[in-house]
């Protein structure tokens, strides 16, 4: 919070940043003093702290509400996206890196490889225009932009998952060819134990620890790419909204979003920190 804090009062005045280049100097003054930018900075950052601390980032400059409050009412929309988008990214990267590790050079392998790297290379916003152009305008199967029922979530859905699909099922496939080739496996296939058991029982949990550092940092860098699929699509979610935020120079909103983004990405970080110890019990936290 500090950070931003400093970021938005060190580049320019706050004042004229939150009006439009065209505003008197009579207006500029006005919104100084409502919002106590007359103040020492020093002051401003201790009141700024305090009030942080109780959840008040301030009135929303655009809509006259707590800006938090704003903030808030639009995150489980952002949830919703990014909970349906890990479903889709992880059922086709597990099955992709699957094939991929135990089918090495073969023609099945080599496509789902193909896959993979598209998925990362794909720009997912320009994936995003590509799946309403086919889908939406010349099939006219899916919705093109809105909140509604599920079929509003499948679009930009599958547009966010495309890096997520890439990533995984390339460390799915890096992580359990090299478990295959270690004495354990060879032994729990020389017990009888049947090769599902082998691959999934064994193999894929061992296989487990970097593929979750992976996913902890694909769904951290989705709450990012949300912002531009939200606005393509028009999905209300916290992404959307604070495009709208900056359009309108709104700063207590901007600073109510990029707030609530940044704790997000830190409980993710730490609950993958906890889910390390669930899939290996050797791993404690300290």
């Amino acid at each position: 919070m500090a950070v931003v804090f400093f970021v938005t009062n060190l580049i320019g005045d706050p004042a004229r940043l939150m009006l439009r280049p065209e505003a008197t100097e009579a207006q500029v003054q006005e919104l100084r003093e409502r919002l106590d930018l007359d103040d020492p900075l020093a002051t401003r950052f201790v009141r700024y702290m305090s009030n942080a601390a109780q959840g008040d980032f301030g009135e929303s400059l655009w809509q006259r509400v707590p800006a938090l409050d704003i903030a808030l009412d639009r995150l489980p929309n952002t949830i919703y996206l990014i909970v349906v988008t890990l479903m889709i990214a992880t059922v086709i990267a597990v099955i992709l890196g699957l094939v991929a590790a135990l089918r090495p050079g073969s023609l099945v392998e080599r496509i789902a490889t193909l896959i993979s790297l598209a998925g990362v290379s794909i720009a997912d916003f320009w994936l995003g225009l590509m799946l309403i152009f086919f889908f939406a305008v010349r099939l006219d199967l899916l919705p093109t932009s809105g909140l509604g029922g599920p079929s509003y979530v499948i679009l930009p859905a599958i547009a966010l998952s495309a890096r997520p699909i890439g990533r995984l099922s390339q460390m799915i496939r890096d992580s359990l060819t090299t478990q295959m080739r270690l004495g354990y496996v060879t032994t729990a296939r020389s017990k009888g134990l049947r090769e599902r058991t082998v691959v999934i029982g064994h193999a894929l949990r061992n296989a487990a620890i970097p593929v979750i550092t992976i996913a902890g940092d694909e769904t951290a860098a989705l709450l990012t790419g949300a912002v531009a699929i939200e606005t393509i699509f028009g999905w209300p979610g916290i992404g959307f909204l604070l495009i709208q935020a900056i359009e309108r120079r709104d700063l207590p909103l901007i600073i109510s979003c990029v707030v609530i983004i940044a704790t997000i990405i830190v409980i993710i970080n730490f609950l993958v920190d906890v889910l390390y110890t669930v899939i290996d019990p050797r791993i404690r936290l300290k």
